[in-house]
């Protein structure tokens, strides 16, 4: 048992005491951004903004990209976006010797919701195996497709250059540098996917891919909208900021109602597997600020309001995703028919995409998916102990014997990467964790600190100190 003295009341505990944090704590330590190791930092600076725009220009120049548009053009329509996709991606996987596979994810899609005939729908995907635990995997998701004020109008131009070659872009420039240094410790999957702008087609198809196959996803980062910058209309500017969306474990087809109930009565409405991907993201973007050049922006909800986008397709997996969204949308040149309307110009076109800002995006996906993919997995079967503080008999004829001490346990399992186990904590209105406290490598801790007061998590540390996402603990009767 790890314990500490938790109280540090003032001689006067009554007295305002405005510099005070609550709740009070000597245990454990102010969490630090983790920082990039050196090849990290060698694979950031190679993401080059140059080949961000040759993307957005490429696809922008294919007239329309919309999931019922033509297949059979090498000029135009969704299936020379997909042909050039994949020839692009082969190209730059080849470096990698092999180890990187570049194929099309496909299906046909019968008339379904904004289906009106039956369509092959495509993603492009490339995959390099890890070398430590390649069932464990990370995807980064852009999606190739387009559209216009009439999402079943797919003659017409819908160059979609911001919406979203910008994020196509940041998953093919990730693919070319990972491709540059070979295989990391757990599997990568690069995919542009197509029909998003219809129902997410090609993004649920590919999660079921993965689901089917047995993968176990950690992570999706799904890139939509990651282009505006600097070129943002509106006043002040913040390219140096990126929204990244988390969903509560409330969302629809996540878990089931007893889970969120649990949830609930525990207030972990914040605490869900999206939102602490989301924290680890923001934890990586700080410590790699040098090199990544972004900050951060967590917003609790699956998407914009009332919107949404293909990581949804990896939530209803069950899988943790986040979506990446630049911080002020351009309504006027997104889902725009390409016009002049009153002197003003409308139209997702190429000059209003901000190149810089989307390799900045690139490098801030790409130090998280590295350090997520070197770590250690995460923590398994995590709980917190309701029992604490209780006699070991049965504590429904027993006295009860209230303690602010907590407990939690969890499966070490056979992982070699790991070399201990850190929890972190915050208070509950808190969005980032602020402390933490090294545990060893151990399966349980039992500490002096209130879970009536704090939130919880407990990630694993590698023997080259990278540290998993953390894992929210839900209630057990013991250890």
């Amino acid at each position: 048992m790890i314990t500490s003295s938790l109280y540090n009341p003032p001689s006067e505990p009554w007295a305002y005491a405005p510099d005070a944090s609550w709740p009070p704590t000597t245990i454990g330590q102010p969490i630090q951004p983790q920082e990039p190791d050196e090849e990290l930092v060698q694979m950031l600076s190679e993401i080059d903004p140059d080949r961000i725009q040759h993307t957005i220009s490429t696809l922008a120049s294919f007239g329309t990209r919309h999931a019922l548009s033509t297949q059979n053009s090498s000029t135009r329509g969704i299936g020379a976006a997909r042909d050039w996709i994949l020839a692009e991606m082969t190209n730059n996987a080849r470096p990698a010797n092999g180890a990187m596979t570049v194929e099309l994810n496909s299906y046909i899609q019968g008339v379904a919701e904004r289906i009106s005939f039956p369509v092959n729908i495509s993603n492009v995907v490339a995959t390099i195996p890890g070398t430590a635990d390649p069932d464990r995997v990370y995807v980064v998701t852009g999606h190739y497709d387009s559209r216009r004020l009439d999402v079943m109008d797919y003659t017409g131009d819908a160059p979609g250059a911001d919406d979203d070659a910008s994020g196509v872009a940041v998953v093919m420039e990730m693919a070319r540098v990972v491709a540059l240094h070979g295989a990391q410790k757990s599997t990568l999957v690069f995919a542009a996917t197509a029909a998003e702008e219809q129902a997410s087609y090609g993004a649920t198809h590919l999660a079921k891919t993965l689901k089917r196959a047995g993968k176990s996803v950690e992570g999706n980062f799904n890139n939509d909208i990651v282009g505006t910058g600097k070129n943002s209309p509106f006043a002040p500017i913040n390219d140096h900021t990126v929204r990244l969306f988390g969903a509560s474990i409330f969302y629809p087809n996540v878990s089931s109602s007893a889970t969120e109930n649990e949830y609930g009565l525990i207030g972990g409405w914040n605490d869900s597997p999206a939102q602490n991907l989301g924290r680890f993201v923001s934890e990586i973007a700080a410590g790699a600020a040098e090199a990544v050049g972004m900050q951060v922006a967590l917003i609790y909800r699956p998407d914009r309001f009332l919107r949404g986008g293909d990581h949804e397709s990896f939530l209803e997996q069950g899988f943790p995703a986040v979506r990446f969204t630049e911080p002020v949308e351009d309504f006027l040149h997104q889902h725009q028919d390409v016009r002049v309307q009153n002197g003003t110009q409308y139209g997702d076109l190429i000059e209003f995409v901000d190149f810089d800002f989307t390799a900045r995006v690139a490098r801030t996906n790409l130090a998280s998916m590295y350090s997520a993919a070197n770590a250690p997995a995460m923590p398994r079967n995590l709980s917190i102990s309701e029992s604490i503080g209780f006699p070991a008999t049965d504590r429904s004829t027993s006295l009860e014997v209230l303690s602010n001490d907590s407990q939690f346990c969890w499966n070490t399992g056979d992982d070699e990467m790991v070399a201990g186990y850190e929890l972190v904590f915050r208070s509950t209105g808190n969005l980032q964790w602020s402390h933490v406290l090294e545990v060893g490598d151990v399966g349980s801790v039992t500490v002096n600190l209130p879970k009536d007061d704090l939130q919880f998590g407990v990630r694993s540390v590698g023997k080259d100190g990278k540290k998993s996402p953390a894992v929210f603990p839900l209630p057990a009767e013991s250890c």
